[in-house]
């Protein structure tokens, strides 16, 4: 199934359910999966705590305050990403298969033939209900929670890609999990990626 190498970028709002169809689709294709924890390999690289990191992981750069001096930013936000892109196209060059969450995947590794970028969106109200029973907070907070995250997210990508955050003419595939839910998507997913794979 992966003699060709594969590439599955998933980005998500919150709430959506987006890591947890992540965590599945890399234990169905045994890939290892890069999210928020791809800091804690560069921080291994780079000899530095992770906690040092993790505050400006998906953070867009704030303020006018920093400059780049020869390819070299006194943005932590921006060196932070650019540090994660590299270690995602390293990976890629190095012919490994993987799933990666966020982390503007579909833009950085759009060179590759086997990448496939879905985006995995969700109703309001679906969102809420799911936030509120894994965060244990009321649907007020749930709510609010949603939209700064977002929010963020939108502001990172659209900072770092060309194209923008959650518009479907820039992923392979987009689909609402609300409609059927998260078991029913990732078997369509499934399907979708299989039929990828077979056109490698």
């Amino acid at each position: 199934m992966k003699e060709k190498q594969v590439i599955i970028s998933i980005g998500r709002e919150f709430g959506s359910a987006g890591h947890e169809i992540a965590e599945a689709l890399a234990e169905k294709y045994q890939m290892k999966l890069y999210d928020y924890h791809l800091l804690r390999e560069i921080a291994e690289e780079k000899n530095v705590h992770v906690a040092e990191l993790e505050p400006y992981d998906e953070i867009p750069k704030k303020g006018f305050g920093y400059r780049t001096v020869k390819g070299y930013s006194n943005s932590p936000q921006e060196n932070i990403a650019y540090m994660q892109f590299e270690h995602l196209k390293k990976r890629a060059a190095e012919g490994e298969s993987f799933v990666v969450v966020g982390r503007c995947a579909e833009e950085a590794l759009k060179d590759y033939e086997g990448l496939i970028t879905i985006f995995i969106l969700g109703n309001m109200d679906k969102k809420i209900e799911r936030i509120m029973r894994l965060h244990n907070v009321s649907d007020k907070k749930a709510k609010e929670m949603i939209i700064e995250q977002d929010k963020k997210r939108k502001a990172y990508h659209n900072y770092f890609c060309e194209g923008k955050w959650g518009d479907s003419r820039n992923y392979d595939f987009s689909i609402n999990s609300s409609k059927l839910g998260v078991e029913a998507t990732i078997e369509l997913l499934e399907d979708y990626i299989n039929r990828r794979i077979a056109m490698l």
